[in-house]
């Protein structure tokens, strides 16, 4: 049987090279007579620009920029010709913030802005990663970041830039008057392609928003979340005040033509993604792309998934997010009509059957069921994925070892 591997990464444990390479390995244990390939994928998350690298080739240029707490990290901008790719997780990760200080009340996006300014010269197109972020700041920081490289000093007062560069939580205080410098940043940006790869479709704001949907897995309590709700409400009507009538993207078509209705930039699918740097981008014009389409069609999935038997993928955990645009759901899009059966296996599966069936997906299996086997998941993430693997692949290849 003719196996393809293509999983995203495995959250901050495993890179999507790391997990098909694991899930290589567990495959062969159960089933050595099956033929494995793998082609590693992302979302715009961590991943992104290392498997656009693998794919496209192109040349990496280290940089260095502001981490979620304000600290130096270091990051890369992928160049293929005038496109420039970067991957906000490199500024802004969750991996980058300790456990014990994830606050997104006051981690900043400022580092995203940095790498965006840094990938300007000599480009004619800069596609962002979005996805895996530990900020909730609807993309002040970046807005800030950006408006410092492009902008003459002193366009943003200085009381201003404290609130967009310190975090989601003081944003409610930010008018339209604070962002009047928005057109100009705007204009500043109208040579240039941009294009936002979001890691899902969802608004900025609502129950599956920024701040619904995400805030608490970045350490926010249920009270922040809806302080940050109220908060990125506030700011977005400050800041689509400020900018006015605005012409928005498809938001679906890499090659599309840009579409002539004015829109509202938080209500965009994919607004919501890295805690709301999607709505920050739609302000300067950007197109909001699904990323795990994108790849896809990077690395040809369609004809990768026509040459084999069955597909397996998988991701940290598979949950409501997975349907909205990830890595899974865009593989069994890509397989259904091709009549390939899709296998996930993940680290959590917090979907039920029948929505899994319904967006493509033929079985699920997960490698940590409870508390206790997800600490053991984590302690392991190697042995507990290759070891699920080769069970699974004992349930699904036909062929036996003799």
């Amino acid at each position: 049987m003719r196996v393809l591997l293509a999983p995203d990464g495995f959250g901050t444990s495993l890179t999507p090279a790391e997990a098909a390479d694991v899930l290589r390995s567990g495959w062969a244990d159960g089933a050595p007579h099956d033929l494995l390939d793998v082609c590693p994928l992302a979302d715009g998350g961590p991943g992104f620009v290392a498997t656009l690298h693998a794919t496209l080739g192109g040349g990496l240029e280290p940089v260095t920029v502001t981490s979620p707490l304000g600290a130096a990290t270091p990051a890369a901008l992928l160049r293929v010709g005038t496109t420039v790719h970067v991957e906000s997780a490199h500024a802004l990760g969750l991996d980058l913030v300790p456990a014990d200080l994830r606050d997104p009340t006051r981690t900043t996006s400022r580092g995203a802005g940095e790498l965006i300014a840094t990938a300007l010269p000599g480009a004619d197109r800069v596609v962002v990663g979005l996805g895996g972020s530990a900020t909730n700041d609807g993309g002040a920081g970046l807005l800030l970041a950006l408006a410092d490289a492009l902008l003459p000093p002193g366009s943003v007062a200085p009381d201003v830039a404290a609130l967009l560069g310190g975090g989601g939580g003081g944003l409610g205080a930010v008018a339209a008057e604070d962002l009047r410098w928005l057109p100009d940043l705007r204009d500043a940006l109208r040579g240039v392609d941009l294009l936002a790869a979001v890691d899902v479709d969802v608004p900025l704001l609502g129950l599956q928003g920024a701040s619904a949907g995400f805030a608490p897995q970045k350490g926010a309590s249920p009270q922040q979340a809806q302080d940050l709700e109220r908060a990125l409400g506030a700011f977005a009507h400050a800041a689509t005040a400020a900018l006015g009538p605005v012409r928005t993207g498809p938001g679906a078509d890499l090659l599309g033509a840009p579409d002539a209705r004015a829109g509202r930039p938080a209500a965009l699918p994919g607004a919501g993604a890295a805690g709301g740097v999607g709505f920050a981008l739609a302000l300067l014009g950007a197109r909001l792309l699904p990323g795990a389409r994108l790849v896809a069609d990077a690395v040809d999935l369609p004809t990768r998934i026509g040459a084999h038997d069955l597909v397996v993928t998988g991701e940290g955990r598979t949950d409501w997010q997975s349907l909205h645009g990830k890595v899974v759901a865009e593989v069994a899009a890509r397989a259904l009509p091709l009549a390939v059966p899709v296998v996930v296996v993940s680290g959590e599966v917090l979907v039920g059957r029948r929505e899994l069936s319904a967006a493509g997906v033929t079985a699920a299996y997960a490698v940590a069921e409870g508390p206790d086997a997800v600490r053991e998941a984590l302690a392991d993430p190697v042995g507990t994925l290759r070891a699920r693997a080769a069970r699974v692949a004992r349930t699904w290849s036909p062929a036996r070892a003799t």
